[in-house]
């Protein structure tokens, strides 16, 4: 049975891009023409998602109004076909609270998971998660390879590598010290989870920090004996994690040097 269910948190506060964030959610900034969601929502169109939900917070509702439908300005027909929902998370209390909120909406199924700040160029991971959670597989997570400076910002995936590429996930850890873990495995903000991975957030305590963490949620269902997959983004993707100020001119530059229509003139100012 196809996934075309997804959930995408968007509920965080974006304290790390102020001031721009006062006034509008982070995931609502522009990279060229569109903002950031708008991206990780045609990622997920394209990947076959007909039904979304946004687990919102405070300030957030100019993301549900650049998303309706509007006779004056038009619409993107990518969205006709997608059926679009909005619920929301009470208070911050991370990205495993924000998903129990969508723990029924896929009655009973799996979802796809994309985190709303996040977006990658030429993305196909989403599709590939999808393809591989079947029958022996509880959840599929998007992964990538991180520099030692960056450990301590992720979850880290350590597994085992199979023949075709992916991992058999034994263990995430959430935010590891670089020196207590050899792998550099980092989640890269995509997700397939199943039943299984919802059940065990439903009664997941948080953290010494308050927060919900998915990692905790699927180490006890791999405790539990289920299969978890991780799959590398491939050579051509590349994520952008909209959560600084560098991270996010970076994101606009490579994005403004790839499009055809500004890159020539834009090259030619730069040079």
């Amino acid at each position: 049975m196809p996934i075309t269910d997804a959930v995408i948190p968007v509920a965080g506060l974006g304290t790390r891009l102020l001031p721009a964030t006062r006034s509008q959610p982070k995931e609502m900034l522009p990279v060229l023409d569109k903002p950031v969601v708008q991206y990780v929502v045609e990622e997920l169109v394209s990947a076959g998602i007909e039904r979304v939900l946004f687990v919102t917070g405070r300030r957030k509702r100019a993301i549900e109004d650049h998303f309706d439908a509007d006779p004056e300005l038009g619409s993107n027909p990518l969205f006709d076909r997608l059926q679009i929902l909005y619920t929301r998370q009470a208070r911050p209390a991370g990205l495993g609270d924000a998903l129990r909120y969508g723990a029924s909406f896929a009655d009973g199924g799996p979802v796809v998971v994309a985190l709303g700040d996040s977006i990658i160029r030429n993305p196909t991971i989403t599709r590939r998660l999808i393809e591989a959670y079947d029958g022996d597989v509880v959840a599929a997570i998007g992964v990538e390879t991180v520099g030692d400076e960056a450990v301590h910002r992720y979850g880290i995936v350590v597994g085992s590598a199979r023949d075709d590429g992916a991992i058999e996930v034994e263990r995430v850890l959430e935010k590891p010290s670089p020196d207590a873990v050899q792998s550099r495995l980092a989640v890269a903000a995509r997700y397939v989870l199943g039943p299984p991975v919802f059940a065990a957030l439903a009664d997941t305590p948080p953290d010494h920090s308050g927060e919900v963490q998915v990692a905790d949620a699927v180490n006890r269902v791999i405790e539990d004996g289920g299969r978890v997959l991780a799959l590398p983004l491939s050579a051509d993707e590349r994520r952008h994690d909209i959560g600084t100020v560098q991270s996010y001119c970076q994101a606009f530059l490579e994005y403004a040097l790839a499009d055809p229509r500004i890159a020539p003139g834009l090259r030619a100012q730069l040079s």
